[in-house]
């Protein structure tokens, strides 16, 4: 999608939620659109503060491409011109970094074939490629000074630091005349791949000189960690970093062998990136996850998050200070019941800038290192990436009605009154012929008499006076939320521009509410949250009249898939009538005791069922979906991917099983090529085809 960006000089922060909708608008917005939208993200600054680096993704839809490239701003002109596109046409690129002096980004790009470093000067010209190795890079960092690169790959652990012995075995594997494979320990799968013999692992090279060749030879850095760096599968180059005097590399890793399906002890290891001294467990003392580490400027602090419970994927992540020198470390902020995401130091050291989830928002605060003090600088929908230069800030930011926009602004203004300068447009400028419906949050009394938050969404044509059939949606986790943010999965606007109310509950479980309120989940799966559900819906429908109550369909993914099967058993009136004219089931849980064996990430269900299922069976049993289908007669739409190996395939074919031995309408959508999520462009379309098709199969336009 090719469209003129925009620039505002200023938005107030506090407008985003507000935005003013044009009804005179000719429809509401379709997954078409959704999908189409052009994505920017990696906010970049140079040193100076003057010149903001951002990534932009393009989706070509007939063919279901997506290309991404880089652009730039000059943030001390005040003119109407766009961002700048730096990146040639027909490259597309991923992870950009700036050098120190700003003058030349860095990417990575498979242009050539496969996955390797390029630099080019910021002021545009043709790309340069620094490395050539025989694998794909994963992920870089640039030393401090400029002169190396560590990146990851997936390697074989016998080759060591010779690439082209991987890329000879992988092909040896493809090439073989039998399929099969051997394994003797977990994992055998994660997430959406069978494990091949490869693990992720660092490796350092010197950048070419000036009309160099681009290098291949390579140096294996903390080959005798047995664990992947960065993490899978969702790890990235902000998992290590370099030591500001470039003489070591910081790692977090998880080194537990056939432990590793059941442990979240990662630890943070001091690597030597120019000699062949052995790793150091910089954290050895914390049986827990220790995260994202980096440094202040001068290097004597290291700052990083740590989790304090063993096996808990969904703790709260500390801020920690490292002492370089001495090792000790000391918690920054032990009283702020939240978990940070990211952490950037201030160039001297003595305040933390961070994002963090907060009652159904991700705003940025600040961190006073040696008070721990925490101000909130911006709020008002959810902060995705950052970046912070001087006084300068880069942020994107997202809402219920907009997807990622860029804005920059001062540090010293952030707060009640904080202006943001606007540098991209929001969903609404890029789609002015779609109003999106306006949303509200609300709160109740849910189990326990807590409070318990939630938020409704108006449909698009929303008139005084009318009521609207309603998407009741139940997110996953379920240590999750679905708050004030944008989804290109589960978007409520997709719902609302269908003619729909949407309900969404944050219910007891859910994360950005204290740690206490997201550990009361583990152990009562089926109890605290199905009250919260039950009474957010009533007062939902007591606090809104234009919910119709009586048109009203439950759609949840994951765990929330998991509470639809929960729902279909055990939620109805004393005449024994279901709420909800339809259900919808996305991937899952059917059988909880199944789930337990099945599942590739063994902590998570040991951590929720406090043990195995053969020292725990009764645990496994109390909150079980299957134990219930004796009571299920409400319409499911079943959705499942074949490579989703967290709630893998059988959980959803048991589901449809259930459904069609008792003869209840019931559908089934699989997806032979989609994991836990549905990523695919032409898979969203039918995705979102076949769930509204069902919405209003039974609850009507």
């Amino acid at each position: 999608m090719s469209l003129r960006l925009a620039l505002l000089p200023l938005c107030l922060l506090a407008a985003l939620p507000a935005v003013a909708q044009d009804r005179e608008a000719a429809r509401g917005l379709d997954v078409r659109d959704l999908v189409k939208l052009d994505r920017v993200s990696s906010p970049l600054l140079t040193a100076d503060g003057r010149q903001l680096v951002f990534a932009q993704r393009t989706l070509d839809f007939d063919s279901g491409k997506a290309t991404t490239a880089l652009y730039a701003r000059n943030l001390l002109t005040r003119d109407m011109a766009p961002p700048k596109r730096i990146t040639p046409d027909g490259w597309s690129v991923n992870s950009p970094a700036l050098s120190a002096d700003g003058q030349t980004v860095y990417f990575l790009s498979s242009k050539n074939g496969s996955a390797q470093v390029f630099s080019m000067p910021l002021a545009g010209g043709t790309p340069r490629q620094l490395t050539d190795v025989a694998v794909d890079i994963g992920t870089f960092q640039i030393s401090p000074d400029g002169t190396r690169v560590v990146f990851s790959a997936d390697t074989f652990g016998d080759c060591a630091a010779d690439l082209a012995c991987t890329k000879r075995k992988l092909g040896e594997q493809k090439d073989a005349k039998a399929s099969g494979v051997v394994y003797d320990q977990l994992f055998v799968r994660h997430w959406d791949t069978w494990k091949d013999g490869t693990m992720s692992r660092l490796f350092v090279a010197d950048l070419p000189a000036a009309r160099a060749r681009a290098v291949t030879t390579v140096r294996a850095l903390g080959h005798a960690l047995e664990g992947d760096i960065p993490s899978k599968p969702f790890g990235g180059a902000e998992d290590y970093t370099w030591a500001p005097d470039g003489r070591s590399v910081v790692a977090s890793v998880k080194v537990a062998g056939r432990e590793a399906p059941w442990s979240t002890n990662f630890d943070l290891y001091r690597i030597d990136a120019v000699g062949e001294a052995a790793p150091v467990n910089l954290t050895s003392g914390n049986p827990a996850w220790d995260t994202g580490p980096v440094f202040s400027e001068d290097g004597a602090t290291l700052f990083y998050r740590a989790m304090q419970r063993p096996g808990f994927e969904a703790d709260r992540y500390a801020l920690m200070a490292m002492d370089v020198a001495s090792g000790e470390a000391r918690e920054i902020a032990p009283q702020w019941d939240r978990s940070p995401s990211s952490v950037i130091p201030s160039a001297d050291g003595r305040t933390l800038y961070v994002a963090a989830q907060d009652t159904g928002e991700y705003p940025l605060f600040r961190v006073d290192v040696a008070s721990g003090e925490v101000t909130k600088l911006i709020a008002d929908g959810s902060i995705s990436s950052f970046a912070i230069a001087g006084d300068t800030v880069a942020l994107s930011r997202n809402s219920i009605q907009s997807g990622d926009t860029l804005y920059t602004g001062s540090l010293q203004s952030l707060g009640a009154d904080a202006q943001l300068r606007q540098i991209t447009p929001t969903a609404a400028e890029r789609l002015p012929d779609v109003a999106f419906g306006d949303f509200e949050q609300f709160s109740f009394k849910g189990a326990g008499n807590e409070t318990v938050y939630g938020y409704v969404v108006k449909p698009w044509n929303y008139q005084e006076g009318q009521t609207y059939p309603v998407a009741f949606l139940i997110h996953g986790g379920p240590q999750g939320s679905f708050g004030n943010g944008w989804s290109y999965r589960w978007n409520p606007q997709t719902y609302a521009g269908q003619g729909y109310a949407v309900v969404m509950i944050d219910f007891h479980g859910s994360t950005g509410y204290g740690q206490a309120f997201t550990d009361a989940i583990s152990g009562d799966w089926g109890g605290k949250p199905l009250e919260d559900l039950q009474k957010g819906w009533a007062a939902a429908q007591e606090k809104y009249a234009f919910l119709d109550g009586d048109k009203a369909c439950a759609l949840g993914a994951s765990y929330g898939g998991y509470m639809i099967n929960w729902i279909a058993g055990n939620w109805f009136d004393r005449r024994g009538n279901a709420p909800f004219k339809c259900l919808v089931n996305h991937d899952g849980v059917f059988d909880t005791r199944s789930m337990g064996y099945v599942t590739e990430e063994l902590w998570f269900t040991e951590w929720e069922n406090k043990g195995t299922p053969f020292d725990q069976p009764k645990n496994y049993e109390r909150w079980n979906p299957v134990n219930h289908v004796a009571n299920w007669k409400v319409p499911m739409l079943v959705v499942q991917g074949e490579k989703d190996y967290r709630v893998p395939v059988d959980q959803g074919l048991s589901t449809f099983t259930a459904l069609q031995r008792k003869g209840i309408e019931s559908k089934l959508l699989y997806f032979p090529d989609e994991n836990h999520w549905v990523l695919q462009p032409h898979n969203s379309v039918l995705w979102h085809d076949t769930v509204n098709a069902w919405l209003k199969q039974h609850i009507g336009e």
